[in-house]
Parts: C-alpha cells; sequence; structure tokens
C-alpha cells in the first residue's frame, strides 16, 4: 500500500503514510489522499479488504467486485463516491499481435482516490512520479488525479495499437509472396483476428464508462475537469475506430490468402490442362501409326517415321500458337510495357 497526501496548505506531496493515519487525512477536505492499493500475495489483498471495509466504508459488494478478477468495465454512482472498474493492457512478451488486459478497479470520492490492482501498472507508476515531481494534478483535486490515471492507462494502448498496424502490413507482405497454401500464416491470420477483435470488445466496453463520467452524470466529476475526461473518451474513441478498421483489413487478409492459393491452383491447372490438349493429339498419332497391322501403306514408307514426327511437330506448334494468340500462355505484361 502505498499513500500519497497532498496538503493544501504546505503546497507538497507527502507519502510514508499508514492505514491508521488515513481517517485523520480523509476528516481534512482540504487534502486530497491517494491510496494505491496492489493485491499481489493474499496477505495483500486481506490488508486492502480490512482498508476498503473498515476505514472507508465501502459497500461490500463493491469490495468484493474489487478483490475478484475479470470483471467487466463498469461505473457505478454512491451518494457519497464512485467506483468503477477499467481495464489495461500490455504486449504479451511471446507474440507482438496479442496482449493481456489488466484489470483496475477503483473509488472516487469528494478528496481521495482510491486504486487496487493485483498486477503492477506502468501508468501507476508513471503518475506516481509525475506528483512526486510536482503537485499540479493534485492540486486541482481528487477528480483530476483519477483523470491523470485514466489518461496514462489509454495512451499506452496506443503501442498495442502500433503492432497490430504492423503484423497487419507484414501478413500482406507474406501473403502476397506465397507460392502456395501456407497454414502457418493462416493460423497467424486467425489468431490476429481474435486479437483484433479482443481490443474492438474492451475499448467499446470502456467507452460506456468513460462517456458517463466525462459527461456530467455524476457529480464526484466537477464541471471544470469534464472536459479533460472528454479528451480521455476522445483518445479512446480512436482507439475502438482503428480496432474496427484493423478487423476489416483482418478479414480482407483471409479473401487475399485464399484468393492467392486459388491463383496458383488456377495457373497449375492451366498448365496441366495446355500439357495435355498438347499431348492428347500427339499419343493420338503415335497410337494410330504404332499399330502393327499389314494394311498400313505407311508402315512400308521409307520416310514415314520422319514424316510422323514432322506433323506431331507441327501440331503442337499449331496448339502453342493457337493459345498464345488466345491469350491463355505467355501472355505479356501490358503495364510494365506502357512505364
Amino acid at each position: 500500500m502505498e499513500i500519497f497526501v497532498y496538503r493544501n496548505s504546505a503546497n507538497q506531496v507527502e507519502e510514508n503514510f499508514s492505514a491508521a493515519d488515513l481517517p485523520e487525512l480523509l476528516a481534512d477536505k482540504k487534502n486530497v489522499v491517494w491510496v494505491d492499493l496492489l493485491g499481489e500475495t493474499d496477505e495483500q489483498i486481506a490488508d486492502a479488504k480490512n482498508i476498503l471495509l473498515n476505514v472507508f466504508k465501502f459497500h461490500p459488494l463493491t469490495v468484493e467486485d474489487t478483490l475478484e478478477t475479470r470483471n467487466q468495465p463498469k461505473v457505478e454512482a454512491f451518494p457519497d463516491y464512485l467506483y468503477f472498474i477499467v481495464h489495461a493492457i500490455k504486449p504479451e512478451e511471446t507474440s507482438s499481435a496479442n496482449f493481456v488486459t489488466k484489470e483496475l478497479d477503483g473509488y472516487l470520492g469528494d478528496n481521495y482516490v482510491v486504486t487496487f490492482h493485483d498486477q503492477r501498472f506502468r501508468s501507476i507508476k508513471a503518475v506516481k512520479q509525475q506528483i512526486r515531481t510536482s503537485t499540479f494534478a493534485c492540486r486541482r483535486g481528487a477528480a483530476y488525479l483519477l483523470h491523470q490515471i485514466l489518461d496514462q492507462i489509454v495512451d499506452l494502448y496506443m503501442p498495442v495499437v502500433d503492432d497490430f498496424d504492423n503484423s497487419i502490413n507484414e501478413l500482406e507482405e507474406r501473403v502476397f509472396a506465397l507460392k502456395k497454401g501456407n497454414d502457418a500464416i493462416l493460423e497467424e491470420v486467425m489468431d490476429l483476428r481474435r486479437s483484433v477483435t479482443r481490443l474492438k470488445r474492451i475499448s467499446a466496453r470502456q467507452l460506456d464508462v468513460l462517456y458517463r463520467i466525462s459527461h456530467g452524470e455524476f457529480p464526484q466529476i466537477p464541471e471544470n475537469v469534464l472536459p479533460f475526461y472528454r479528451d480521455v473518451h476522445d483518445h479512446l474513441q480512436r482507439i475502438s475506430d482503428l480496432s474496427e478498421n484493423y478487423r476489416e483489413l483482418v478479414a480482407g487478409l483471409f479473401d487475399i490468402h485464399f484468393s492467392v492459393v486459388a491463383n496458383k491452383t488456377n495457373d497449375i491447372i492451366k498448365f496441366l490442362t495446355i500439357f495435355s490438349a498438347i499431348w492428347l493429339p500427339l499419343s493420338f498419332m503415335a497410337g494410330v501409326y504404332g499399330m502393327n497391322f499389314e494394311n498400313m501403306p505407311e508402315l512400308k514408307t521409307s520416310y514415314g517415321y520422319f514424316i510422323v514426327l514432322g506433323s506431331m511437330a507441327l501440331v503442337a506448334g499449331g496448339l502453342l500458337i493457337y493459345f498464345w494468340r488466345k491469350g491463355w500462355i505467355l501472355q505479356r505484361d501490358d503495364t510494365k510495357t506502357k512505364e
């Protein structure tokens, strides 16, 4: 547990408080108190539960949701405080095209912010470093301090979005370079589609939370702070729109993959068909003149063998010229010729 207290009279942020100091700190409405609770161990979770229930006296159902994981993003209003759940994301170490989510539960009161998480947050760490060097965020009140936390969480969505963009571009190049079907690439496309769909789903749910917070629904958010929350909402809206665009692009990769595979298959079939079309009359001629009937005048002809071979060559050449003039083989790239 870390406790940060901004004293308006001293214009500084103080640390190193204990849970026993909280009642006195909260009683002074001029103070801005941020209590950050980390629940990595059972002992830490038990301490957090005691503080939430006995010091802040939050509703037991919200405390139960706080200590659990895998909750959906939401915001609930109570007479003296606001309860919310949001999700942060970070790239997965084993794959740049995937990510993991981290849940942040929190409370906002008139002069305090309480956050709880069972994993470490880069956004939380960044805000702590910020208020240690400058009291600006705390001077503007608890609602603005919470805005800083949410803003950092949403900003850290962008590296994941950029990774998706790079992965899609790389897969497009690999798909176009295919010479035959590749199950490994198809599996990568499917994994990417699932990840983009998850990002769209998570951002869409949090958009509703930020919309409600940023449009004056709750008295805990002063009117002068609402524009900052609307800015965070706009950033998340842009991420949600990008994820929708990426989902369409990934869906297009499936069509491109199957089209490339189909084109390669068509080329093979075309080659085999042309080969068979040329070989069929040659086989017919060889079969006819390979029969050993005695009443075949050609068998006694001195130059019959060469005549048959020449006829075969003429037939094969004629068929090749016919196929070429039809545009079935040896086609030229007119675009390159014009350039």
